[in-house]
């Protein structure tokens, strides 16, 4: 028998891209653009992405190690201001199992030339399958990827 377990936690994570607020706005909101760093490690195997991006709309991408169980986001967005912020539910599963299920917002601030992201995470673990350092750790890790995704647009422009 499954010993049952319920684990509240909040995190905040700040970042600074010398982007404009509709430019990181658009990272998220766009389809094609989400999909290039909205991703796990490189080796992860990773399904298609699928992104509804409207009030009650729903995103979806799942991925993990080659042989190892698979990670599965699914998401519903419940408000969304255009360039201020976005606020989206959502769950992890690994293979069969919901291993959380989390209300993440994220604001993005003018900034002087660039915009200053702070995204809040209120998580509930559910029977000891994920825990706080690694949900933030992971979650730090697509911010990388969005600022490289930024940077790689900024060049190419």
């Amino acid at each position: 028998m499954t010993k049952r377990s319920t684990v509240h936690a909040t995190f905040t994570i700040e970042r600074h891209f010398p982007s404009s607020r509709e430019k990181v706005f658009r990272a998220y909101s766009d389809a094609k653009s989400k999909a290039k760093w909205f991703v796990g490690p490189e080796d992860w195997e990773r399904s298609d992405h699928k992104l509804d991006f409207r009030e009650g709309g729903r995103e979806s991408v799942s991925g993990g190690p080659p042989g190892q169980p698979v990670h599965y986001f699914n998401g519903l967005y419940q408000d969304i201001v255009p360039n201020e912020r976005i606020v989206m539910s959502y769950e992890m599963h690994m293979d069969e199992t919901r291993i959380s299920v989390s209300l993440g917002t994220t604001e993005f601030k003018a900034d002087g030339k660039g915009t200053r992201l702070v995204y809040t995470e209120q998580i509930v673990f559910l029977d000891g399958h994920d825990h706080l350092a690694a949900r933030e750790e992971g979650t730090g890790a697509l911010f990388d990827n969005l600022a490289a995704a930024l940077e790689r647009k900024a060049q190419a422009a």
